[in-house]
């Protein structure tokens, strides 16, 4: 596709993931293996074999697929990035757009996020979806000290990267975000958790004219049908259908769901399928993100032929 520049809206990096959630701790092991709450699981493709999720690493995914820019969010599995994240910014300011991560699940973050602010963070990211949800310890996105951060964050022009929990558990909280903080970018990750009752309420959020869905991880919840991933062009085409194209972005939730494809398999179903016009494509995989994030020239990348061709 001619003049295609493709944008990655979720991706993750990390130093030395080693954190702690709900109780449990979650630090890597050799081969890419991580302990992740006293299971061992694949967190890493099993050639980044000593822990290291870096830019580096993801840059050279990224040239060999040919995205331009990525959006990097954060989650608290991965601990907390800030010092490495505002590093991969410094250097490579024209690929990484990033977000910074505050300890949301305990009160006195908004100190934090204006800390974050004032370095010059142009996102900041909620892991929503692990904030305690039980009566007596939940954590509302509409509480007086959240609502003073995204104020903030709006009068700045701060980005919010956020993912929900499942379903519309958060939905209406975040309706009173929106209300209240008209001119804050919101862009609502994992498309709405796509699959799970009350997907779509998410995605509604997006008729707001400050709100976008973005796709992390949407290949990971459609890995039981596996490349190229039919269900998930359909769930495409009906929040599409909710929403309207423009409203929808591409996001890859790099490196975790390399663990089952290549990088550039978590959008090339996207880029032949015939359930999409040229059009659609084009926004979904780059144009609508350059538009929102405010990438104003994103590198052109040459296709590089494999030795197996």
């Amino acid at each position: 596709m001619e003049d295609l520049r493709i944008i990655d809206a979720h991706a993750h990096l990390w130093l030395r993931q080693e954190a702690v959630v709900d109780g449990k701790r979650i630090t890597p092991l050799p081969d890419g293996r991580c302990d992740f709450m006293g299971e061992e699981r694949q967190m890493l493709p099993p050639f980044m074999i000593d822990g290291r999720n870096s830019a580096e690493v993801f840059l050279s995914n990224m040239n060999y697929a040919q995205v331009s820019a990525a959006v990097i969010t954060q989650e608290f599995i991965d601990g907390n990035q800030n010092a490495y994240l505002r590093e991969v910014e410094r250097r490579w300011p024209e690929r990484f757009l990033v977000c910074g991560l505050c300890e949301f699940r305990t009160p006195g973050f908004l100190e934090e996020a204006k800390r974050l602010v004032d370095e010059g963070f142009r996102g900041i990211a909620i892991p929503a979806h692990r904030l305690p949800l039980a009566p007596g310890r939940r954590v509302w996105l509409n509480s007086p000290e959240m609502m003073e951060m995204f104020r903030l964050m709006e009068r700045n022009g701060v980005i919010l990267s956020i993912t929900l929990a499942d379903g519309d558990k958060q939905v209406g909280e975040m309706e009173e975000v929106i209300a209240e903080c008209p001119a804050l970018k919101i862009a609502i990750g994992h498309f709405g958790m796509v699959g799970v009752d009350g997907w779509l309420r998410q995605i509604r959020l997006a008729r707001h004219d400050n709100v976008m869905i973005e796709s992390g991880g949407i290949t990971w919840l459609f890995n039981s049908e596996f490349y190229p991933f039919p269900g998930a062009v359909r769930a495409i085409r009906e929040a599409a259908d909710a929403v309207g194209f423009d409203k929808l972005m591409w996001g890859s939730d790099y490196p975790r769901t390399i663990t089952a494809i290549t990088y550039r398999m978590s959008y090339d179903f996207i880029l032949k399928s015939a359930q999409l016009t040229d059009i659609e494509k084009r926004a979904f995989l780059g144009a609508n993100a350059c538009r929102f994030y405010g990438f104003r020239d994103p590198v052109e990348l040459p296709y590089i032929k494999n030795m197996s061709e």
